[in-house]
């Protein structure tokens, strides 16, 4: 049996699902429960889970599926594919979709999906959208699945990233000391920093001196790709 706030949570989420395809933010969840931290969310999160009404999807934001609803309520909104943890896009909103794999366009270019934009500063709640698709030279590219995300802020700009550049990205759970990646914190949040690493501490480093190091245990941040390339216009 659920609590009524567990209940409520659950209603919450399955609602905004229905109505919009993607679950609410955690600072959505904690003001439609009048609840004071987002600590609050994770407790009630973790009990739904553990209770099989809900499940966690692994490497994505807000990422939650409802399985059930309490007393045989209506069917779980539909499943996505993957998609990486960006910043929503500029322009209309598309249906969600699978990530497009990279297309040859001809000898000298190849598609590149553009999956919205990212944070180069204060990380602020990821939302998964394709906006759009880019040329890029096939020399940018590595082995593997890539996506191409466009630069918000300027936390990054002595590591010659721009606010409007486009970084190519390829994806990957994983990254070496001192890589550029896309970190997903708190499963909840966006950023593109530099992954620094000391024991089980690990720190998300911007290149601006106007912004602080994050510092977080590691089970709070998730590794969403990695830098191989970026795209300027002038």
């Amino acid at each position: 049996m659920l609590t009524l706030k567990q209940k409520e949570l659950l209603l919450f989420i399955h609602e905004r699902m229905q109505a919009d395809g993607v679950p609410p933010s955690f600072d959505e969840m904690k003001d439609a429960l009048d609840l004071k931290s987002k600590s609050g969310i994770h407790r009630l999160i973790t009990a739904l889970v553990e209770r099989g009404f809900i499940r966690r999807l692994p490497h994505r934001a807000r990422a939650i599926e409802v399985i059930k609803l309490p007393e045989g309520g209506d069917s779980a909104p539909r499943k996505v594919g993957f998609q990486p943890s960006v910043i929503e896009g500029a322009g209309r909103r598309q249906p969600e979709l699978s990530m497009p794999s990279s297309v040859a366009i001809d000898s000298r270019t190849v598609s590149v999906p553009v999956m919205g934009r990212i944070a180069a500063g204060t990380p602020i709640s990821a939302i998964q959208n394709h906006t759009h698709d880019i040329a890029c030279p096939p020399d940018l590219l590595t082995n593997g699945e890539h996506f191409a995300l466009e630069v918000k802020g300027d936390s990054m700009i002595e590591a010659g990233i721009h606010d409007g550049d486009t970084v190519i990205i390829r994806r990957c759970d994983s990254a070496e000391n001192g890589d550029i990646v896309v970190a997903l914190v708190e499963k909840e949040e966006a950023t593109l920093k530099r992954l620094r690493k000391k024991g089980t501490t690990v720190a998300l480093e911007a290149a601006n001196p106007e912004f602080k190091t994050r510092i977080f245990g590691p089970d709070q941040v998730d590794i969403q790709g990695r830098l191989v390339g970026l795209i300027r216009r002038y």
